[in-house]
C-alpha cells in the first residue's frame, strides 16, 4: 500500500495562472444511450457518464482528476482528446473547439495531444517489436526521416524513458509492467506533444516501480515543457505530482483547487472521505486517526439523485444538518463556486477541515469565506429547477421534508411512522 508524507507544508496563497490556458473545457457532458432488447432497439434511457465538467490546463501544468471507479475520469480524458464525441460542451485547444473538428482536421492536431493508457499490455500490439511500436506514430505522421535517422530517433526515445537500445528488438510480453508503461510513454513522446493524458499510468505497478515512472514523467515534463492531464484514484501519487486537482463524483466535478490547498483543507465531504483513506506512514498515528466511512452504495448514473449527487452517502447530510438544510441538498443542485480564494467546491454547506491528515490536533471546520450557507428552505422555483444534463423545460416536483423525518443508514429519508 502506498504511503505518503503527511507533514503539513507551509501554507501559501494560491497564485493565479499566467497567460491563457492551452486547454479549456467548458460544460462537457457525455451520455451513453441505453437501448431495449429485441429486433427494434428503442432508446429507453441514458447513462450520465459525464455531466457539466469544466476546467483549464495551463502550459507546463499537471492537472490531476481523482475519484472512485466509475466517476467519469477516463471518459473525460477521452473526450478531451476527441476520442469520444461529447453530448454537449466545448473543448478548446489554443482557442480551437475540438468538438466541432472533423476527423481529418484532427489528424495534424493529434501530434500535440497524446495519451498513455492504463493497461500498457492491452494498448501495445503483441505482433510488433518495441522499435516498431515506437516508430509507428512517426511513420503515420510522416516524421520517420529515413531508416538511419529514424532508428536513431527510436533509440534516443528508448534511452529517454530508461530502456536500453537492445530492448527495441523484443516484444511487449517480454517486459515487466513498469517497462511496458515506459514503452507507452516513449510512443506518446515520439511526436513531441504539448499535452499528454495519462490514464492511471501507475495504478497496476508496485510502489517502487510507481516511483520510477512518476519521476520519469516529472523529468520529461521539465525537459519538454509538457502539460499533463493525470487521471488516478491514488491520492498519495496525486499529492506528489499534481499542481492542481479536480475531484469528480458520479460524473460531476465536486471540488477543485491547487494541490497544496486541497490537501491542507479539503472543503467537500467527499474529498474529506477520500483524504481520510490515505494511509499514514506512522503506525501509531494510523491507529489513532478516525476515518470517514461512506455509507451506502454509489448511485446509478442512469438515475442520479436529485440535488446533490453525493447526499445519499454524505456524513454531513446524515448527521449534522437539520431538515430545512437537507431540503437544499435534496432539491437544489449545488454550483461549483469559490468557497475560498482559488478553491472551488460544489456543496451548499461546505466546511474546510484541516485535521484530516494531521492526527492529535483538535480543529474546528472552517466555513466558506466567500459564499454564506443558505438559510431557510429553498423556494419552489429553486427546488423545481432542472438538473444539469436535463432538458431546460423539465421541471421537478419539490421535495418537502417534515420535521419528524430521519436519515437511515443508507442515506435515505424516512418518517418516524415509517420506521415503526
Amino acid at each position: 500500500m502506498t504511503t505518503v508524507d503527511v507533514s503539513k507544508p507551509e501554507s501559501s496563497p494560491v497564485a493565479e495562472q499566467p497567460g491563457e490556458p492551452v486547454l479549456s473545457v467548458r460544460g462537457l457532458a457525455k451520455h451513453f444511450p441505453i437501448r431495449s432488447r429485441g429486433l427494434v432497439r428503442r432508446k429507453i434511457g441514458d447513462v450520465h457518464a459525464v455531466c457539466d465538467v469544466s476546467f483549464d490546463i495551463y502550459d507546463r501544468e499537471t492537472v490531476c482528476i481523482v475519484g472512485e471507479s466509475g466517476c467519469g475520469k477516463t471518459t473525460t480524458g477521452r473526450l478531451v482528446l476527441n476520442l469520444l464525441h461529447p453530448t454537449t460542451g466545448q473543448v478548446m485547444w489554443h482557442g480551437r473547439d475540438l468538438t466541432t473538428t472533423s476527423a481529418r482536421e484532427m489528424r495534424p492536431l493529434r501530434r500535440d495531444m497524446q495519451i498513455v493508457f492504463q493497461d500498457p499490455f492491452a494498448s501495445l500490439d503483441p505482433r510488433m517489436t518495441v522499435k516498431e511500436l515506437i516508430a509507428e506514430p512517426l511513420r503515420i505522421h510522416r516524421m520517420y526521416r529515413g531508416e538511419h535517422q529514424g532508428r536513431q530517433h527510436v533509440r534516443d526515445l528508448l534511452a529517454q524513458v530508461g530502456l536500453n537500445p537492445e530492448h527495441g528488438a523484443r516484444y511487449a510480453h517480454e517486459f515487466s509492467g513498469g517497462q511496458r508503461q515506459r514503452i507507452g510513454v516513449a510512443r506518446a513522446l515520439a511526436l513531441k506533444p504539448k499535452l499528454m493524458v495519462l490514464d492511471e499510468p501507475v495504478s497496476a505497478l508496485d510502489v517502487s516501480i510507481q516511483a520510477g515512472v512518476i519521476n520519469l514523467l516529472e523529468d520529461l515534463q521539465q525537459e519538454y515543457g509538457l502539460a499533463y492531464l493525470f487521471i488516478s484514484h491514488d491520492l498519495s501519487v496525486i499529492r506528489h505530482i499534481a499542481d492542481r486537482v479536480v475531484v469528480m463524483y458520479l460524473g460531476k466535478v465536486v471540488e477543485t483547487a491547487q494541490a497544496e490547498e486541497l490537501f491542507n483543507r479539503p472543503a467537500h465531504p467527499y474529498t474529506q472521505a477520500l483524504m481520510s483513506a490515505i494511509p499514514l506512514p506512522d503506525p501509531v498515528k494510523e491507529r489513532e486517526r478516525k476515518r470517514i466511512l461512506l455509507t451506502g452504495d454509489v448511485p446509478s448514473p442512469v438515475n442520479p439523485p436529485s440535488g446533490c449527487r453525493f447526499r445519499t452517502r454524505c456524513q454531513m447530510f446524515a448527521n449534522e444538518l437539520d431538515n430545512a438544510q437537507r431540503e437544499w441538498c435534496v432539491n437544489v443542485e449545488p454550483a461549483l463556486e469559490a468557497k475560498f480564494p482559488g478553491h472551488r467546491a460544489a456543496c451548499h454547506f461546505s466546511c474546510a477541515r484541516t485535521d484530516i491528515l494531521v492526527v492529535g490536533e483538535e480543529q474546528r471546520p472552517v466555513r466558506s469565506e466567500l459564499v454564506p450557507w443558505p438559510t431557510g428552505r429553498p423556494s419552489d422555483e429553486l427546488a423545481s429547477a432542472p438538473m444539469a444534463c436535463m432538458p431546460d423545460d423539465e421541471r421537478r416536483e419539490p421535495v418537502r421534508i417534515p420535521d419528524e423525518a430521519k436519515v437511515d443508514a443508507e442515506g435515505e429519508l424516512v418518517l418516524e411512522r415509517d420506521a415503526e
